[in-house]
């Protein structure tokens, strides 16, 4: 584990800034006026608190319209006639279409500003959830419909944390980063423990329909608020933000991450989050069949929910941890390999205490300690793409986002083929343990927290409002 030594080399707040004659000094748009460095104005403290909180609310909500699918997907299949095969069909497509829009999200919030595309793309699923049952009553193949609907929120909501990584990069001081992200980050446990409980009665009571209707319209009603009262309104340019969106893709994408992907932290970076994710889709999928098959009598509430319910005091004090221990003068790369340390190295530990025999209470505690440490990274590698590149940090955790869901849904299904094998559970968690110790090494040896981006300054864009 890297000591933390204060006054490191990475301390310094001066930002890297490459030679004059670099290749991308020479691309321009035609009518581009305003520089990156402009839009990298820090919010005060007052409002980033303010903003805190509503993208922890808009978190939260993104994975109420995100769960509430497999919440009804036993009703609805139900109703529908749908076999197995055909509810994994309408459930898993929404993977495929989370996994297109990272890196573009992500790179155009870094252009033209993460907050607009938070915006846009969350009335967009909010009403895509909204109208879900519609779809369902009034399409003659309901599995058409929801499998394209399904789809539909995979591409819209694909863009969310790319876009708050964006979003932190530029409005948020370095010493602050750690604890907005992992504020918000917690909304996604908080919002899988609201619409288990609310949805789950609500289902009951009022049908399935329900479950949609109002995650959805909360959700719009969430987008409608920050536009009204945190973006003011401004701007009515929808299309001409669409056209100039087009324009920067096609002058910058290419030559920036050329030069940007040759620099070996992002690569570790990249590395290191692919494990992360990894692990956490494998433990998110298995752990409910884990209890099942081991202990059938247990009731599901309880390891459904305590684990959820430790990861969101673990994810705040991670948070309050690292930025105050940067603002104390502890040398930046060594706090985020610290909080790693805790993220992949420390869970290991008790992930490995689960291959043995253990009573039912004890296997709650190992898990949930587990799931606690996990969200250490948080402040960790999640936040350390925007120490290394502020200006295109929303694309570079698309990317990171991406190689993170496909490597999780390779290793759930080996996994899977672990357990049928081996006929042990121990198995899966030694891989988990592996591929994290993995992960950790990689991040120990390379991550850095220096600017390693272009220079930004160089790079001009149009100036968009919506």
């Amino acid at each position: 584990m890297a000591v933390i030594q204060k006054y490191g080399k990475n301390y310094s707040p001066d930002l890297v800034c490459h030679k004059e004659n670099h290749p991308l000094d020479k691309i321009g748009v035609a009518g581009c006026h305003k520089k990156w460095s402009e839009h990298n104005s820090n919010w005060p403290r007052p409002v980033a608190r303010v903003w805190t909180v509503v993208l922890l609310l808009g978190t939260c909500l993104l994975y109420c319209a995100r769960v509430a699918m497999p919440i009804c997907a036993v009703s609805m299949a139900e109703q529908f006639s749908w076999s197995k095969r055909e509810s994994g069909m309408v459930l898993g497509s929404f993977f495929w279409g989370y996994c297109f829009t990272q890196v573009f999200g992500g790179y155009v919030s870094d252009r033209v500003g993460g907050e607009k595309v938070l915006l846009l793309s969350a009335a967009a699923w909010g009403s895509m959830t909204a109208f879900t049952p519609i779809l369902a009553h009034f399409c003659s193949q309901p599995i058409l419909s929801m499998t394209l609907a399904r789809f539909l929120m995979g591409l819209l909501q694909g863009v969310h944390y790319p876009s708050l990584a964006s979003l932190c990069s530029q409005k948020v001081v370095e010493s602050e980063r750690g604890f907005l992200m992992s504020t918000v980050g917690s909304g996604s446990y908080l919002g899988t423990l609201v619409i288990g409980g609310a949805g789950s009665l609500m289902l009951d009571v009022y049908g399935w329909e329900s479950v949609f209707y109002v995650s959805g319209l909360l959700s719009v009603l969430w987008a409608y608020c920050m536009w009204k009262y945190l973006l003011k309104g401004e701007g009515k340019g929808c299309f001409s933000c669409v056209n100039s969106i087009c324009v920067i893709l096609c002058c910058y994408l290419v030559p920036a991450y050329l030069y940007t992907w040759s620099q070996c932290p992002l690569v570790a970076v990249i590395v290191t989050h692919l494990c992360t994710a990894s692990t956490f889709f494998t433990l998110l999928s298995w752990l409910p069949t884990f209890f099942k098959d081991t202990y059938p009598d247990a009731k599901g509430w309880v390891f459904n929910v305590i684990p959820w319910l430790v990861a969101i005091p673990s994810s705040l004090f991670s948070g309050c941890l690292s930025d105050h221990l940067i603002t104390q003068g502890f040398d930046t790369a060594s706090v985020r390999k610290l909080m790693q340390f805790f993220s992949m190295g420390v869970s290991s530990v008790f992930t490995l205490l689960l291959c043995g025999n253990t009573t039912f209470p004890w296997t709650v505690a190992f898990v949930s300690a587990t799931m606690g440490l996990t969200t250490f990274s948080h402040s960790g590698v999640s936040v350390n793409v925007q120490d290394l590149a502020p200006s295109c940090a929303g694309a570079l955790f698309g990317v990171m986002n991406t190689c993170g869901a496909f490597s999780g849904v390779l290793m759930v299904y080996f996994s899977g083929y672990l357990i049928e094998a081996t006929g042990s559970w121990a198995s899966v968690f030694a891989l988990i343990t592996t591929v994290n110790l993995l992960g950790l090494c990689t991040f120990l040896g390379f991550a850095e927290a220096r600017r390693v981006d272009i220079d930004s300054s160089k790079v001009r864009h149009h100036n968009i409002h919506i």
